[in-house]
């Protein structure tokens, strides 16, 4: 049976990855992208709704989907200091989660970041931890939450931090062993692999994955 996917963060290192092999599944007919930006590719089962992501409420239609696939996701520079932030990696996340619900969408498959945590010392792992809390507690039939650690991958925008720990990450990997494993670096393409893979399964409830699987 054909599905309809859901995608919002497409425009992103880790969404654009997840729209090629969305468009490339057999089993979604349609794949909807909810953004302010439209895809550079096209193809006949793409639909783009251009939406500013506070305006859902007026939406309706374009909401109707089986599965939501979030990549939203900023950083504290970009998005002007916490404040910011929290407005795109929370507040919007949570804003498309309860109306994508509400418009009869029944999963969930949301990136969040490794070492989430409500009791951690840093202000963007304690974020993701509310983001993953309240979302799971939404209501779809199931949730899942895929936890990346340092992403590789070349960006549009310029990202300092991450452009250093991308030349540093084949020293860092192999020391990424045991427990340390999620924190090893990986390719945005391999946490797109990852949530199709768990989309292709059936699955309930709420469910948190490190990466890589």
């Amino acid at each position: 049976m054909t599905r309809t996917a859901l995608l919002v963060g497409a425009t992103g290192l880790v969404g654009a990855a997840l729209l090629d092999r969305l468009l490339a599944a057999p089993e979604y007919a349609t794949v909807i992208v909810l953004g302010r930006r439209a895809p550079t590719r096209t193809q006949a089962k793409l639909r783009f709704v251009q939406s500013t992501l506070e305006d859902l409420d007026g939406l309706g239609d374009p909401l109707l989907a089986d599965d939501l696939f979030c990549c939203l996701g900023t950083t504290t520079k970009a998005a002007g200091g916490n404040a910011g932030l929290e407005r795109v990696d929370y507040t919007m996340v949570l804003a498309v989660a309860r109306a994508a619900q509400a418009g009869g969408v029944t999963r969930f498959f949301g990136v969040s970041a490794a070492g989430a945590s409500t009791t951690s010392l840093a202000f963007y792992s304690r974020l993701k931890a509310r983001m993953e809390r309240d979302v799971a507690a939404v209501g779809f039939a199931s949730t899942q939450f895929f936890r990346p650690s340092l992403l590789l991958g070349a960006r549009s925008e310029s990202r300092p931090a991450e452009a250093l720990g991308q030349k540093l990450a084949p020293l860092l990997s192999p020391l990424c062993v045991g427990p340390l494993r999620k924190y090893r670096p990986i390719t945005a393409e391999e946490v797109a692999d990852a949530m199709l893979l768990k989309a292709r399964q059936s699955a309930s409830g709420v469910q948190v994955h490190s990466l890589p699987l």
